[in-house]
């Protein structure tokens, strides 16, 4: 696994989640059989940045149960470091997926008293960033208790030395929107890159336009807002200049981790053209563009396999549109 030595890399804080899905040609009369994958937002994110080529650390509370070695597998296959995790006694999180004709998830949660949710302030206090230029973090392990609170906190020290990136990953079904609402401006007070889907937009703030959202969020603290429109790509906004960057055309297998793995694109680029390690001083419109037209052929070729599975770097790079995003990365 990659070890974080030189101040390259990006460190990725969160949930770990067992994704399974509903498999009727395995199904008997009267059963409903299960395909489980290794999911959760952070955890895709890391795997993603890690397959890029991205020298990543992810810290998780890994739980010793069947499912917590199916996430140790993965993401040490796929080339995370996981020496600042912890062995954790609770059970892992379980998230039931039904996909509809368009492949879009609906998911069930069962998430209660589980792993992710238990940081402590040693544990945290027990982390190193050494070697990491950005700290990402977001989702459940954000907004749920009572680790959620502990990770802020840890935020507003690690900003001190590294960017902060955060992605809200709403999940109306676990906790309600108006708890992201009331946090969100803490949020952005630390993030210095806030990436958020549309669906996300109109849990947080119904019936605003997204880039009166990024004005909002501006001026909540965030420097970098990049907003994903599935199909029609992403709307970035740095300090109010923005940037729409089209998607590439792709035939969708299912949509599950595409916003995880365009998060990793974007923070992979970024990580590349130096501008990670502090309050993004220096970056332009310009490589937030080709930044975020990376990411978005990233999120493409991970919609066109089934699952969360991102590419790797040495694939055909990062069909479809091969040549054209090969020369993005």
């Amino acid at each position: 696994m990659a070890r974080l030595e030189s101040p390259s890399g990006v460190t990725v804080l969160g949930e770990c989640v067992a994704d399974a899905f509903t498999a009727p040609a395995l199904s008997g009369p009267g059963e409903l059989a299960l395909r489980v994958l290794p999911g959760g937002g952070p955890a895709n994110t890391a795997v993603a940045l890690a397959r890029l080529g991205t020298p990543t650390r992810f810290l998780a509370r890994l739980s010793h149960d069947a499912f917590g070695t199916l996430f140790r597998n993965r993401l040490s296959d796929s080339g995370v470091d996981l020496s600042g995790s912890v062995t954790a006694p609770e059970p892992s999180t379980l998230a039931v997926a039904a996909l509809d004709e368009t492949g879009q998830a609906a998911y069930t949660f069962y998430a209660d008293s589980a792993a992710d949710w238990q940081w402590t302030a040693d544990e945290l206090a027990g982390t190193s960033h050494d070697g990491t230029v950005c700290l990402h973090t977001g989702s459940l392990a954000l907004i749920r208790q009572p680790g959620g609170s502990r990770i802020e906190d840890h935020l507003a020290k690690a900003r001190e030395h590294v960017t902060v990136s955060i992605d809200p990953n709403v999940r109306p079904l676990l906790v309600p929107p108006s708890a992201y609402r009331e946090r969100l401006p803490r949020w952005c007070a630390l993030a210095d890159i806030l990436r958020l889907s549309e669906d996300d937009l109109g849990l947080l703030l119904p019936g605003v336009g997204p880039e009166e959202a990024c004005d909002t969020w501006h001026a909540a603290g965030a420097r970098l807002v990049v907003i994903t429109l599935g199909s029609r790509g992403a709307l970035a906004s740095l300090d109010g200049l923005r940037v729409t960057v089209p998607a590439p055309a792709v035939d969708v297998a299912d949509t599950v981790g595409a916003g995880d793995s365009f998060t990793a694109g974007l923070l992979h680029r970024l990580t590349a053209l130096g501008h990670l390690g502090g309050r993004l001083e220096g970056l332009s419109l310009e490589d937030v563009t080709q930044a975020c037209a990376f990411a978005a052929c990233v999120a493409a070729q991970t919609c066109s396999v089934p699952g969360a599975n991102p590419p790797w770097a040495d694939e055909a790079a990062l069909k479809p549109r091969a040549s054209y995003c090969a020369s993005l990365g």
